[in-house]
């Protein structure tokens, strides 16, 4: 981490903040020059990729969302982030049934994002295989930014901020960015408009954090590639894309605020209150020819939805000598008016494709959650230190059919859950310490999953049951001097593990496909070699297969799953092994630069192990500069970059068991980016 690690504090996980070496769980910090220095800011995958048991995928598509999975949990998700909860300044962006989007994180803004993985974030609720919190930058002056990029294949980005105290206790903070790019392959422009505010106020025992964020994103959709056009070079895109100009709109607002209150009243110490609400619209076209639509049963090809959400948190927490505990509620509310209809008007010859047809859907989803949680911290000895937690809440998803044409797919559903996790910490010596913990994890099934049953009648999918998992791990922190080291195992054992039963007149069915292991070793060290020259590197190794057989479906159409998925089989989306490490040199006059290498082992595309989308390793090139300009601390910052620099062709991401066979999505050729930022106060 660019700052030392005395000075990196975490929240997430922690029953109150401390430093990062000494959170007896893994948890990953990174800062704001890691950040900056990564990329254009644009996708969390530039910057995270140096979390070990972290895959953060760029699809190179700005019409779906990143592929994110911790240790194995979230690989299978075909669209949006599946498996993991995800916060900025503590809001969530997770909704209550587990599907989230990232697309509106403010990075650019960000002072640091958190990263837990393994058994404490089962204590952030349903869904919760590892927790991603994005924390905004405070104001401690007034200062403005200006920054431009320009890249390769389109890309150019304008970004504008400012922060100000504003007198008695308030201070703001507010960016406004542009980006636009034309992608690599055709079919793949997108456009990102993004705002954010944060106003804060501070006094005597009280602060108060208000944020808003806006984002519009239009994208077109190159869609995956099957093998044979992968096999022809990455710059393919599958004609049905420009045929039917697959595209995907999202557009989202929100609001949110935060209060803590600091209490003199014995052991309790302080409260916290966080409540937030938005709207979220998306519109996306696919590439679904117009006879399969003639099924009575399709939803039709394009998709259309607006979604109302709010939710609340609210905590207590005390403090006595040796014992600290933390309590309190989350609910959480998501109401989806979900359209669907033709993607196409008229009939040959004269039929247009790629447009708004004839109404095939017409649905009001919703889901709720309520949860109650406690964690506690006892000090037993000087040197042994005990954790322990539980989260018990309840799940409730329901449909509302208001187009019978097709059947009457309403219905609801309720899932109560409750996940316990104890842990122990041992400081061993000064910088050296061993953790070890356990806990129980839980995951409903989403909104999309139960929509349909396996057996085409109508109705929730009411066989589908929730999958819920046993995870241990041990590991130890070491800090000594200009080295630090982090190391854990870990394992995961699921029973019921969520997967595709049937795929058939543009429905997809899931089914529970019994169980399945988890297990791995995660590494990180960084090292000051000298005073110009610092190494990192961040190593994790996975081993998810399935224990048990069960049938699935080999193409479309398919009613019914005739094909073995063999006990020992890997698990769809998980890589076997990651990597990423960089040399970087601090050379006054001359900047800063630094050699990366990322290298990411081979995933299957499915759960069948048909094909695999082969490992592979880049390189990038990195420099940086800053100069002063004088007075009110005026600096220009200068980033050059080069990634993929031997101009490697590889699948920067698979799409998971996707019926058609367009599996893989290019990763993007050598690219160069080129950034001018300009920081001052006033």
């Amino acid at each position: 981490m660019a700052q030392a690690a005395d000075e990196t504090i975490v929240i997430t996980g922690s029953v109150v903040q401390r430093k990062v070496e000494d959170a007896p769980f893994a948890i990953t910090v990174v800062d704001r020059d890691e950040m900056r220095s990564a990329g254009p800011m644009l996708n969390l995958s530039e910057s995270l990729v140096r979390v070990p048991g972290l895959v953060v995928n760029n699809r190179s598509n700005y019409a779906q969302d990143l592929q994110i999975s911790s240790r194995g949990f979230g690989a299978r998700a075909g669209f949006g982030v599946r498996g993991l909860r995800l916060y900025a300044d503590g809001i969530p962006a997770s909704g209550p049934d587990g599907q989230g989007q990232v697309s509106h994180f403010d990075i650019a803004g960000a002072q640091r994002i958190e990263v837990l993985r393994g058994p404490f974030s089962v204590l952030y609720g349903n869904s919760s295989g590892g927790v991603i919190s994005i924390v905004s930058a405070p104001v401690t002056r007034s200062e403005y930014e200006v920054e431009a990029d320009i890249g390769s294949f389109g890309l150019h980005q304008l970004r504008a901020g400012v922060a100000t105290p504003l007198g008695q206790g308030f201070d703001l903070r507010a960016g406004l960015s542009v980006a636009e790019t034309d992608g690599f392959r055709p079919q793949s422009a997108a456009d990102k408009r993004q705002a954010n505010a944060r106003l804060g106020w501070r006094g005597e025992r009280d602060t108060v954090t208000v944020l808003l964020n806006a984002l519009d994103q239009p994208a077109q959709d190159p869609l995956g590639l099957s093998r044979d056009q992968f096999n022809l070079g990455p710059e393919q895109t599958a004609s049905v894309a420009t045929q039917f100009n697959t595209r995907k709109t999202q557009r989202q607002t929100q609001l949110g605020a935060s209060w803590r209150h600091q209490f003199d009243l014995g052991a309790l110490r302080d409260s916290t209150v966080a409540l937030y609400g938005g709207q979220r619209s998306v519109t996306q076209f696919l590439a679904i020819p117009a006879g399969t639509q003639g099924n009575p049963r399709h939803g039709g090809g394009v998709i259309d939805f607006d979604r109302q959400y709010e939710g609340i948190d609210a905590r207590l927490r005390w403090a006595w000598p040796g014992f600290d505990l933390v309590a309190g509620v989350s609910l959480d509310n998501q109401v989806d008016e979900r359209l669907g209809y033709e993607n196409f008007t008229g009939t040959a010859p004269d039929q247009v494709l790629g447009v708004v047809g004839r109404l095939r859907r017409d649905e009001r989803n919703r889901a709720r959650s309520r949860d109650g949680y406690a964690q506690g911290e006892w000090v037993l000895t000087p040197t042994l230190t005990a954790s322990a937690g539980l989260r018990s809440g309840q799940v409730r998803l329901s449909a509302q059919d208001a187009y019978l044409s097709n059947g009457d797919d309403s219905g609801a559903l309720k899932f109560s859950y409750t996940n316990p996790v104890a842990g122990l910490r041992w400081q061993v010596d000064k910088g050296f310490q061993v953790y070890a913990s356990v806990a129980r994890g839980f995951e409903s099934p989403t909104l999309g999953e139960l929509a349909y049953r396996a057996d085409g009648t109508g109705g929730f999918n009411t066989a589908l049951r929730p999958q819920t998992s046993r995870q241990f791990e041990i590991g130890t922190k070491w800090r000594a001097g200009a080295v630090s080291v982090d190391a854990v195992v870990f394992e995961a054992r699921t029973n019921d593990e969520i997967g595709v039963s049937t795929n058939a007149g543009g429905r997809s069915a899931f089914q529970n496909v019994g169980r399945t292991l988890r297990r791995g070793v995660e590494l990180s060290a960084d090292w000051q070699i000298a005073p110009t020259w610092r190494t990192q590197v961040a190593l994790g190794q996975l081993d998810a297969t399935y224990l048990d057989d069960f049938l699935t479906c080999a193409g479309i159409p398919c009613s019914v799953p005739t094909v073995t998925v063999p006990a020992g089989n890997r698990i769809a989306g998980a890589p076997r092994a990651t990597a990423w490490g960089e040399l970087a040199w601090s050379g006054g006059i001359w900047g800063n630069m630094a050699l990366e290498w990322r290298a990411v082992g081979s995933v299957p595309v499915n759960d069948r192990n048909t094909d695999f989308a082969a490992g592979y390793g880049l390189a990038a090139l990195r420099w940086s500069k800053r100069y002063p300009l004088g007075a009110n601390g005026m600096t220009l910052e200068l980033l050059a970059r080069v990634d993929n620099l031997f101009d490697r062709a590889y699948a920067g991401s698979v799409i998971v068991n996707d019926s058609n066979g367009r599996y893989f999505e290019p990763g993007t050729p050598r690219n160069v980016l080129l950034a001018v930022r300009l920081v001052g106060g006033f």
